[in-house]
């Protein structure tokens, strides 16, 4: 009789394995088994880590088998297993991978396909045409959309992180509660002695360092260092945590009413500031979306402040980006001053601290929180809705979405929810920071997250003209070996445009991904379609980089540039100046943050900027969910042109007082987890 050799491969996390009844039956062409018992309890098969084989043996030839049935049942109590994958050794010596990596629960089956990636037009016969539509309606079923706050990208229908489907929780949901994670970080940096300390004002600017100094490393002392200086306010729009938002300035627009005479100090060419414009040397930051939000009212004891202000940069000889005007309003008058750097010393100081305050809450809300975290969940959600597991693209984008819907489920749990941690210590707190999702939705476009095409319509594109953006050189390099890395794979398995404008399942994760994460606006410019090979990889280019590249440029510097609480207050507890020559360091100091919103500010940033236990980076895939030699190729050149550039920015680093190292591929995560 035929004998087919099974071995089954558990997971290596913590509680992987299992004491239960484990059935398997194989069904082939020419016929399927009977369920073969492959494990009784406390056999001690099925152990974490552990790698079984069994003989099956059957009556007759099944022809090729097709699919693989694993049944799970119950001995004592729930005891999930997480398998990894099966493999099959027919009589005639051939092996047949069958990836899972899934989480078995209860008393359920899971029904594998070998691992072969196939398109809806490679399934010729009924049962794998079946079996694909099955999976895809148990998931449709699963994976459901629900609108948080009107006007947001649509998120996963759950409540808390228990309610989510266990192949997409983490495997440890005590260490990704926010609430103990940020209790301990100000443990572990000595600062939980103020945490409770709100409304208790700091002394001066050498008093934060109390709780600075126990923390410090090479980039957040140098800013603790330098941060009151012109050019490391100017660098920061360029190589900080939120360097999306600088763009060049051909006009100076009517709203900030900047002349020549009054930034005549600042300029070095002998020319006017118009002809500076014209020669591309001066650039903006508008921070207008903030205009009309409403600051955090969660505290009665304690009033916050949110301004709007317009930031006027300059390029200098040394090639160097200064500011020279800076007004907190949006609309210019005699209450809304223009603060210049010949002003008083301490004029100035509060007008950059305003904007840097600023910059905080748009890139926790609008540059990390919308256009990484709840992006990437709309990618997640499409693609377990409208991509089997045996679809090339499927293999292809779920290491980029491990464990996003899960931290993004937490996050509306006890983070950015009503009367969550972010009400704590940020002056968007309280439902600002709702409406400016809301706001920056409208911007939220699909040429914005094509990674060139947004440097280019900023303005920001010349290397030549602006040297030192380093986010910008690296971004573009990364962004470069992913789509090589994408046309790749796509040439694998779509030999002509016409297979992907046939490919029903890609042209159903794209219309999920526009009609529910873009709410179907078409000025979104996401596309409804994909017609050609090349638009494909363009758009998994977009993909993959926004969950890796793109969120650990902005999310990992978060404690090198924001621990030092002077240089990214995320509060403000005085109203902006409305005239010039009255600050003091008294004022400076009364407007920034107390103790208590100091201490939970930098519990969050150090714990936002820590990579997540056993984490993954960029081209790494230890889940071999492809089989093929010609994608496992693919992966191989994508590492290695990875690895080039990992070489190419350790270079360039060495020796450098403010290294630029969140787009070094070896420190690039695969998804969104943090």
């Amino acid at each position: 009789m035929p004998s087919y050799t099974v071995t089954v491969a558990t997971g290596s996390q913590w509680f992987a394995g299992t004491d239960d009844y484990v059935y398997l039956s194989l069904e082939g062409t020419a016929g399927c088994s009977e369920r073969h018992l492959l494990d009784k309890p406390f056999y001690n098969d099925f152990e974490r880590g552990a790698v079984d084989s069994y003989d099956v043996t059957v009556e007759e030839d099944l022809g090729e088998i097709q699919l693989i049935k694993i049944e799970k049942r119950k001995y004592w109590y729930q005891d999930d297993w997480y398998l990894k994958y099966v493999t099959v050794k027919t009589p005639m010596g051939d092996y047949l991978e069958f990836p899972c990596y899934r989480w078995i629960t209860d008393e359920k089956e899971v029904v594998l396909r070998d691992g072969r990636a196939k398109l809806p037009r490679d399934d010729k016969t009924q049962i794998l045409k079946q079996h694909r539509r099955k999976e895809l309606e148990i998931r449709q079923k699963t994976y459901r959309w629900k609108e948080w706050h009107p006007g947001f990208p649509l998120s996963i229908d759950a409540h808390s992180h228990s309610d989510l489907p266990r192949d997409i929780q983490f495997d440890n949901e005590k260490g990704i509660d926010f609430i103990l994670n940020y209790s301990k970080a100000m443990e572990n940096l000595y600062v939980n002695r103020f945490m409770h300390m709100f409304q208790s004002s700091w002394s001066d600017f050498a008093d934060f360092e109390r709780i600075f100094v126990r923390i410090s490393n090479t980039i957040s002392e140098y800013v603790m260092q330098h941060w009151k200086e012109d050019f490391m306010f100017g660098y920061q729009f360029l190589n900080g945590c939120n360097p999306v938002l600088i763009r060049r300035c051909a006009e100076i627009p009517k709203k900030l009413p900047v002349t020549t005479d009054m930034v005549e100090c600042s300029l070095e060419r002998n020319l006017t500031l118009e002809e500076e414009a014209k020669q591309g040397n001066i650039f903006i930051v508008d921070y207008e979306l903030l205009d009309g939000v409403d600051a955090n009212k969660t505290d009665p004891c304690t009033i916050q402040y949110l301004a709007a202000p317009i930031c006027l940069l300059y390029k200098n000889l040394e090639n160097k980006i200064v500011p020279i005007a800076i007004q907190l309003g949006q609309k210019p008058g005699p209450d809304n001053p223009i603060f210049l750097p010949s002003d008083a010393t301490y004029d100035w100081l509060l007008a950059k601290i305003w904007v840097r305050s600023s910059d905080f809450h748009i890139h926790q809300t609008v540059t990390h929180l919308l256009r990484t975290h709840l992006v990437s969940e709309v990618f997640s959600i499409a693609m377990f809705r409208q991509l089997p597991a045996v679809h090339p693209l499927f293999k292809l984008l779920v290491p980029h979405m491990r464990f996003t819907i899960a931290i993004n489920t937490k996050a509306r749990e006890q983070l950015i929810c009503e009367c969550g941690l972010f009400d704590k210590a940020n002056a968007t707190g309280g439902g600002g920071h709702v409406q400016m999702v809301q706001k920056a939705m409208k911007d939220l476009t699909y040429s914005s997250l094509c990674f060139p095409e947004e440097i280019k319509a900023k303005g920001m594109d010349s290397k030549e003209d602006i040297p030192y953006y380093y986010y910008r050189d690296d971004g573009i390099k990364v962004w470069e070996a992913i789509k090589n890395f994408a046309e790749d794979v796509i040439h694998i398995y779509y030999e002509s445009d016409e297979v992907v404008c046939e490919d029903v399942e890609l042209q159903a994760f794209v219309k999920d991904i526009y009609v529910y994460g873009m709410r179907g606006v078409k000025a979104s410019g996401f596309p409804k379609a994909i017609r050609t090979r090349e638009k494909l990889a363009e758009y998994l280019t977009v993909i993959i980089f926004t969950t890796s590249a793109q969120h650990a440029a902005v999310n990992f510097g978060q404690y090198d540039w924001c621990s030092w609480i002077p240089n990214a207050p995320p509060t403000m507890r005085r109203p902006p100046p409305t005239e010039k020559g009255t600050v003091t360091i008294e004022q400076i100091v009364e407007s920034l943050p107390d103790r208590g919103r100091s201490c939970w500010h930098l519990g969050a940033v150090w714990a936002l900027s820590q990579f997540q236990d056993n984490e993954l980076f960029l081209g790494t895939y230890p889940d071999e969910h492809f089989v093929e030699k010609p994608v496992k190729e693919a992966m191989a050149t994508f590492r290695k042109n990875l690895d080039e550039i990992v070489n190419t920015i350790t270079e360039r680093n060495k020796n450098k007082k403010l290294p630029y190292y969140y787009l070094s591929p070896d420190r690039i995560p695969n998804s969104v987890a943090v």
